[in-house]
């Protein structure tokens, strides 16, 4: 399997950053991993293998990314809003570098598919609803998508809201929810096993998200796995072959 790694410049974060790409050609997906994780991991936790049929045959050519969760949302020692304008330059890293490379490599501007585990499930969430002009198809695994339960403090402005789909989903409205109900579909995916409900309420917001999206007329399915699946990376690798492979 084709395997090309990228590193990109980042003056919003004053660092570079990570891209690996995996394939020669298919559905370009951006594939984000869990908490504070880097591009590699997916490739070590299974994830690359559980989608290496799927890659080989051309269906789907996968990107994986670093995250820069250490400086924004799982660093405590910072207020809330703070750390939620630090993922904001990540993000912007994403849309002005990381897309544009991917669609030079893919000799095209269509949009991408993006996916996530874990925190990287609100990356991919977030992403999609921010930007569906890039991102049209959200595949989002065993996701907490509150970040202002992320053990909060310090004022909660405007980037925070932004960046909490709970918060402004639900007040979505007029000419920007309509191009959205056109535009986007979010397939949410969450089990019900051990650490999916009691350390991460993966289960219960992935469900209020679901709610949320449904009230609002935006395309989205969701999959509650059974107690046999918990918020774990053999879990995720079954849940990807699933929602990427066929894509």
């Amino acid at each position: 399997m084709r395997r090309d790694t990228w590193h990109l410049e980042s003056p919003e974060l004053g660092q570079s950053g990570s891209v690996i790409a995996y394939g020669h050609w298919g559905r370009p997906v951006l594939f984000y991993p869990s908490e504070a994780g880097r591009a590699g991991d997916l490739e070590d936790r299974g994830i690359i293998h559980a989608l290496e049929p799927a890659i080989e045959a051309g269906r789907i050519k996968v990107y994986a990314v670093d995250t820069a969760d250490g400086a924004s949302w799982s660093n405590a020692s910072l207020p809330i809003e703070q750390r939620a304008q630090n993922h904001d330059r990540w993000f912007a890293w994403i849309t002005d570098r990381v897309v544009p490379a991917i669609h030079a490599d893919c000799s095209g501007s269509e949009p991408l598919v993006t996916a996530g585990v874990s925190m990287g499930a609100l990356h991919a969430r977030t992403a999609g609803l921010r930007r569906a002009d890039l991102f049209n198809r959200v595949v989002a695994m065993s996701g907490n998508y509150d970040p202002s339960s992320w053990q909060p403090w310090g004022e909660q402005g405007m980037t925070l809201y932004f960046n909490n789909p709970h918060a402004y989903v639900p007040n979505l409205h007029g000419e920007h929810l309509e191009w959205l109900r056109g535009h986007l579909f979010v397939q949410l995916v969450v089990g019900s096993g051990a650490w999916e409900v009691e350390s991460t309420d993966a289960l219960p917001s992935t469900q209020q998200m679901a709610e949320a999206l449904w009230e609002r007329g935006i395309p989205c399915a969701l999959d509650v796995w059974g107690t046999d699946t918990p918020h774990d990376w053999p879990s995720w690798e079954r849940m990807a072959a699933k929602h990427l492979a066929n894509l």
